[in-house]
This record gives structure tokens, C-alpha cells and sequence, in this order.
């Protein structure tokens, strides 16, 4: 197993994200690696949490990265964050992206949430991928 790819894929998600058009119409460049502190946007994105496992075989050192990418939003209902949510996996499903290291075989949706937060009108996507990837 390689971690050795993580910060990689990680950089080429957010890149993607990013330059999407349609996801920045939605939120403008309120794309973050991490939440952010202090005043928020209304309506934000963040990459979550990664978990990483082995995915070696004869051919090579490889891994499964499974993580989170969350919608953030104070708008009233679902309806604005689920757009923002489509968004971004419009953008990642099946994603042909180019790493700094290592190669991606694969990138597939695995799960969505959503809900308030904590009795308030905040409302949260967190919308789990997973990826394939291959170390050299």
C-alpha cells in the first residue's frame, strides 16, 4: 500500500471543483480544503474526511481513498444545497483527472447525507467518493 498519493488526488479534486463552472455559479469560490473559521459564507463547500486502504495487487502498490466532500448551507430547505451536491457530483463521478502523482483508475459516488445541523437552520451534504488509485 502507498499513501503516497493522497495529497495528489486531493489537490486534483479541489482543482476540479474549482474550475467547474457550474459549481462556482452556485457558490463562487467558497471551495475549501478545510472548513473555514470565523465568518462563514451562507452557502460553502469543504473536503472532509479520508479513509485509506490498501489496494495492491501484482501489477503495482495502489489504494482506495474513501472521502467526503460537505455542502454547507444556511438557506432555507434542501433545495439549494441538493443543487450544489449535484453539482459537485457531476464534477467527480467518473472524473478523468490528471495527478502529480500516481495515476487514478477510478472515481465513484458512494453515498450521500443530508440533514440539519444540530436543531438549526443549517443544512448539511456530506456527499462520500471513492477513489481508485495506483502508485508508480
Amino acid at each position: 500500500m502507498s499513501y503516497g498519493v493522497s495529497a495528489a488526488l486531493q489537490s486534483a479534486i479541489y482543482q476540479a471543483l474549482s474550475a467547474d463552472t457550474v459549481l462556482t455559479g452556485l457558490v463562487g469560490s467558497a471551495i475549501y480544503d478545510a472548513a473555514p473559521t470565523g465568518s462563514v459564507p451562507a452557502l460553502y463547500v469543504s473536503l472532509g474526511p479520508e479513509d485509506v486502504a490498501d489496494a495492491s495487487d501484482q501489477t503495482g502498490h495502489g489504494a482506495r481513498h474513501d472521502f467526503t466532500v460537505s455542502v454547507v448551507s444556511d438557506t432555507a430547505g434542501f433545495l439549494t444545497a441538493k443543487q450544489v451536491a449535484a453539482a459537485i457530483s457531476d464534477v467527480l463521478v467518473d472524473a478523468s483527472l490528471s495527478l502529480s502523482r500516481g495515476r487514478l483508475v477510478g472515481l465513484y459516488f458512494v453515498s450521500a447525507k443530508a440533514r440539519r445541523v444540530q436543531d438549526s437552520d443549517v443544512r448539511r451534504i456530506d456527499l462520500k467518493f471513492r477513489a481508485r488509485v495506483e502508485d508508480s
